[in-house]
């Protein structure tokens, strides 16, 4: 039998130790930064073909703005054609997806397109954060793109131009809206937050359960700012009254009233009434075509400098 030496730890090492363990594993800081800007964060709106150009003529009725001329591409890597075009408003941009032949898996399913400075590094870095890569890069007739998945089933998709876009800045920055499981909330944010080199700007355990059309309770929201713009996790058990969890993103309007009866006279709904809480006055409507959005201004009016 071969002896063994006892071996002997100082408290200070053992100390050390213990604190890296409790700790958890280490956040890399030097992680790239590969954000751009909000404008360049534009949501994917897919529509039937045939309702594609009065969903744009209702959108753009409701939030103003222009529409880039509308091409027929693939955008997928596997075969397929849609119209596309870019709808840019002082408010928000949707990336407009008409398709005509069978949409491919898992498209459809990202909420968002990203702008980032390098599609590889920024793969890279969603990967390390702790996204999946479940579309490779892959080519499109303008750039190269990928579609991550960040804890909680959470899909994105991220591009890069060959020529570098210059886009106004937005008026108002609008929120991506998010609705996770308690299982992965935590998890969600630290994973976004690290890649995004965001922060976490607030975190509210006991939010109006109005804000997810449940008025006698509350629910958990998180708020989450980066050079991407704005993100909101609303943390629920998944018992959602219609239209809450359709939408994907929330745009803030400068008076409430006013935009709504633009949308109106364009035929947009409005699901949800006007209500306050949370520091500010919403609502829920759903533009010719199906697209569902919150709709939100603050409770206390911007005054100009």
């Amino acid at each position: 039998m071969t002896a063994r030496l006892p071996v002997f730890v100082s408290p200070l090492v053992l100390g050390i130790c213990m604190t890296t363990l409790a700790a958890g594993p280490s956040v890399d800081v030097q992680s790239p930064m590969v954000a751009v800007a909000p404008q360049y964060d534009t949501t994917h709106v897919y529509v039937a073909p045939g309702q594609v150009d009065e969903f744009v003529r209702s959108f753009l009725a409701t939030f103003g703005g222009a529409s880039t001329k509308q091409v027929v591409a693939t955008v997928t890597p596997t075969p397929s054609k849609t119209t596309s075009q870019l709808l840019q408003t002082p408010v928000g941009t949707v990336s407009v997806f008409g398709f005509t032949t069978p949409i491919p898996a898992p498209f459809g399913a990202e909420r968002t397109g990203y702008l980032v400075t390098d599609l590889d590094t920024a793969t890279s870095a969603a990967r390390a954060a702790g996204a999946d890569v479940i579309v490779d890069p892959f080519p499109d007739p303008i750039g190269r793109d990928v579609v991550v998945q960040w804890p909680g089933a959470v899909n994105m998709q991220l591009y890069w131009h060959f020529k570098k876009p210059a886009y106004p800045a937005f008026q108002t920055v609008p929120e991506n809206r998010v609705y996770l499981s308690r299982d992965r909330a935590d998890a969600f944010v630290r994973a976004f937050v690290r890649f995004s080199h965001g922060s976490v700007t607030s975190d509210e355990p006991g939010a109006p359960g109005i804000e997810i059309g449940r008025p006698k309770e509350t629910y958990r929201r998180v708020r989450v700012e980066s050079a991407f713009g704005r993100l909101v996790a609303m943390v629920t058990d998944g018992h959602l009254p219609f239209p809450y969890g359709h939408e994907t993103t929330g745009y803030e309007v400068g008076n409430l009233t006013e935009t709504l009866a633009k949308g109106r006279a364009a035929k947009v709904d409005v699901l949800v009434e006007p209500y306050s809480a949370g520091g500010r006055q919403a609502a829920m409507v759903r533009f010719l075509g199906g697209y569902i959005a919150e709709v939100h201004a603050s409770a206390t009016p911007k005054t100009a400098p």
